[in-house]
């Protein structure tokens, strides 16, 4: 069982950062594949970056270039650095971690883009 706390959200400016941790309980964290989702109002929840137990990563589109993941496994932390915010980025951020079949979901933290 991994239990899976997201912090860092807020209000910021468009053109501004923020930087999102997910500290994990639990054991095994090394051995998940770990990722960022977001969900605004009205639209489906969709992937935003994903970073494997080998640190491949992937991005969404949308996010290339802006968005970073990174993961600590020292510190059962997985981070979003998130830079040039745009209104569109406005969203609750999910903290997701798999493994085979096994799925984990925080409950999210809110970033809202606005000036």
């Amino acid at each position: 069982q991994v239990q899976l706390v997201e912090s860092g959200g807020g209000l910021v400016q468009p053109g501004g950062s923020l930087r999102l941790s997910c500290a994990a309980s639990g054991s095994g964290f090394s051995t998940y594949a770990m990722g960022w989702y977001r969900q605004a109002p009205g639209k489906q929840r969709e992937l935003v970056a994903t970073v494997t137990r080998s640190i491949t990563k992937n991005y969404a589109d949308s996010v290339k270039g802006r968005f970073t993941i990174s993961r600590d496994n020292a510190k059962n932390t997985v981070y979003l650095e998130m830079n040039s915010l745009k209104p569109e980025d406005t969203a609750v951020y999910y903290c997701n971690a798999r493994r085979g079949i096994d799925e984990y979901w925080g409950q999210g933290t809110q970033v809202t883009v606005s000036s």
